[in-house]
């Protein structure tokens, strides 16, 4: 390859990174997450067809079904275990298993399994992570999310579709 070619290609590379909002990095990909921004503070909302309870524990699992609604967030999943707060009234975490899907009105993720911590608003999503952003698509093994800042990082063998610009006139 001649010096020529390799130099545009390393710009047409850099260019497509900053016209996209993904920034590719050496152990993974920083994503922008302004769609999963939510306030942890909201009410959660749980909906399944079969609730177990485990006063002892402190944990609640929901069966079938499973739909949690906080804010603009969804999340869609087989299973979802809910872990009390230590005073035994509030949620501290839920983690949901048997195919998630984490929906916003601008994103939406899909994995095996996602635990949401709602004090820190962490969300985990691993096991062939799909995240959908407008035109464009992150796969990776593992995404770790901060959705009170609206940050994010794909990990683990991160695969990304960029959509070029629309040609103007013709």
């Amino acid at each position: 390859m001649s010096t020529v070619h390799a130099r545009l290609s390393f710009a047409l590379a850099i260019a497509m990174m900053i016209a996209n909002p993904v920034v590719a990095t050496a152990q993974g990909v920083s994503v922008g997450f302004s769609g999963l921004r939510q306030d942890t503070s909201v009410p959660i909302e749980v909906t399944a067809d079969e609730l177990t309870v485990d006063q002892g524990e402190g944990k609640a699992v929901f069966n079938g079904n499973v739909l949690v609604v906080q804010g603009d967030l969804r999340m869609t999943s087989g299973k979802v275990e809910v872990e009390y707060g230590a005073d035994g009234t509030g949620i501290s975490q839920l983690t949901a298993t048997g195919g998630v899907t984490v929906v916003t009105a601008q994103e939406a993720a899909e994995s095996a399994e996602a635990v949401y911590t709602i004090a820190s608003g962490a969300l985990v999503m691993s096991g062939a992570v799909l995240l959908t952003q407008g035109p464009s698509t992150i796969s990776g093994e593992r995404l770790v999310a901060d959705l009170t800042a609206g940050t994010g990082r794909m990990e683990g063998r991160v695969k990304t579709v960029f959509q070029p610009a629309a040609k103007k006139g013709n």
